[in-house]
């Protein structure tokens, strides 16, 4: 069974190799789709890193911040987050 929104599309998921406390921040796509690794400057405290790597997802993918959903690797470097379709 496929979870779908309101408008009828199922969900899309990414998959982040998160670096926290990065000099610069990157956005490297890996070969797959919707694989990347993504190096942020805030560091793996307090959600700080999290956050922003959703606001990155958000931006790369060009939906609302709020429709980015962290769904496993809270606590790890490597995080699959859910994007609610729009389109």
């Amino acid at each position: 069974m496929t979870v779908t929104n309101s408008k009828g599309l199922p969900p899309l998921y990414v998959r982040v190799h998160a670096v926290p406390h990065a000099k610069k921040e990157k956005i490297l796509p890996e070969e797959r789709e919707h694989v990347y690794t993504i190096a942020v400057r805030e560091p793996a405290e307090h959600n700080a890193a999290n956050k922003r790597i959703r606001e990155l997802i958000a931006h790369q993918y060009e939906v609302p911040v709020g429709k980015v959903h962290l769904v496993t690797g809270h606590r790890s470097s490597t995080k699959l987050l859910e994007i609610t379709q729009t389109k």
